[in-house]
């Protein structure tokens, strides 16, 4: 479903949708009003949301087409997502999947159809029709016999963690909100935070984790102490790196090239942590294309450290998770509230004990 208020950018999407091998457009919407009407007799597996249009609004209609989306992925074509950076945070942390920049005239070239198209192709289900998530029990996550739906698991580490570091890309906003917002406010062990994002979004995206956090958040430089208590987010620019100087961790930022592409990058955080904490550490996989942070998991369970991924029905793209969970480097795979839990258990920080 294409929901715009421009007919020619609703044209030029449908163009190179259609033309692409197995997509096809359910809908075209000129406003979020529509689309929700839409949504009420048609399934659909991505929706290309505007966010500035005339009435309701991509942002105020977001979580009313979540809903009748019926577990459909949002992702956020719009021209705000350059230079309203807050808007298209707000509209991650809500659910949308994935964003992407809504080019000027001319701006449609074959780089801009292939990124388009490989977006839709992460977001849209494996097998036609939409699944519904299922929610899973988790003594049944733990205990199940490893198969497809569950790799086997590695026993926790009983190395005490001294540092959180989290790792995530499309639809890792929304995941990281929750698992802030359910860890127990006694928790004050450093988090470090690696998500794939535009260097200028980095901003709003640290005062948005604050927020669901309930603890300061800073935005990692050269040389950057390594706080208790604090959220510590990669640069858009350049690799989190962690390394100990006089009994206390310090952040670094590289800038090299790694075998993912992606800059900044979960690999270099854990592959760093590992050697800097001796494995006394706790990673987290969230929700993201591609199989960034499987190099570093391993690293940092070969060094005693605990790797735990989201989940599969609670993830927009169960990519890096997956990678990690079919490696057998993941001590538990779990929905982001469920993961808060297990972090608190395994810091001694956990109100549930």
């Amino acid at each position: 479903m294409i929901v715009d208020d421009s007919l020619i950018v609703r044209t030029v999407l449908s163009r190179i949708i259609e033309e692409a091998d197995g997509f096809e457009i359910v809908a075209k919407s000129s406003s979020a009003e529509l689309a929700i009407v839409d949504l009420a007799h048609k399934r659909v597996d991505v929706i290309l949301l505007d966010l500035e249009m005339p009435g309701m609004g991509g942002l105020d209609a977001l979580p009313t087409l979540l809903a009748a989306g019926r577990g459909a992925q949002v992702l956020v074509v719009s021209s705000l997502t350059e230079e309203g950076a807050e808007h298209t945070i707000a509209a991650l942390r809500m659910g949308a999947a994935d964003t992407m920049l809504k080019p000027r005239s001319g701006g449609f070239d074959q780089a801009y159809r292939t990124a388009l198209l490989e977006k839709i192709r992460a977001l849209a289900p494996s097998a036609p029709g939409c699944v519904e998530p299922v929610e899973t029990d988790l003594r049944e996550t733990e205990s199940a016999a490893p198969n497809a739906a569950h790799p086997a698991l590695r026993k926790a580490a009983s190395k005490a963690p001294r540092v959180i570091a989290i790792g995530a890309s499309t639809g890792g906003i929304h995941a990281l909100c929750i698992l802030l917002r359910n860890l127990p406010p006694q928790l004050n062990l450093p988090i470090l935070v690696t998500q794939h994002l535009p260097e200028s979004f980095i901003p709003v995206f640290a005062r948005q984790l604050e927020t669901a956090g309930g603890r300061k958040a800073v935005v990692t430089g050269a040389r950057t102490p390594i706080e208790a208590g604090c959220i510590h987010i990669a640069p858009g620019g350049g690799h989190m790196m962690v390394r100990e100087s006089g009994g206390r961790l310090i952040a670094e930022i590289g800038h090299f090239p790694v075998a993912s592409g992606c800059r900044p990058s979960v690999d270099p955080m854990f592959e760093t942590l590992a050697d800097a904490t001796g494995g006394h550490a706790l990673g987290i996989v969230l929700s993201g294309m591609g199989r960034d942070g499987a190099d570093g998991a391993a690293r940092l369970v070969e060094a005693g450290g605990t790797i735990l991924a989201q989940d599969e029905s609670s993830s927009a793209v169960w990519g890096m998770p997956r990678a990690v969970a079919e490696a057998g480097l993941t001590s538990a795979i779990l929905p982001p509230a469920e993961i808060a839990k297990r972090i608190a258990l395994n810091v001694g920080a956990s109100p549930w004990k």
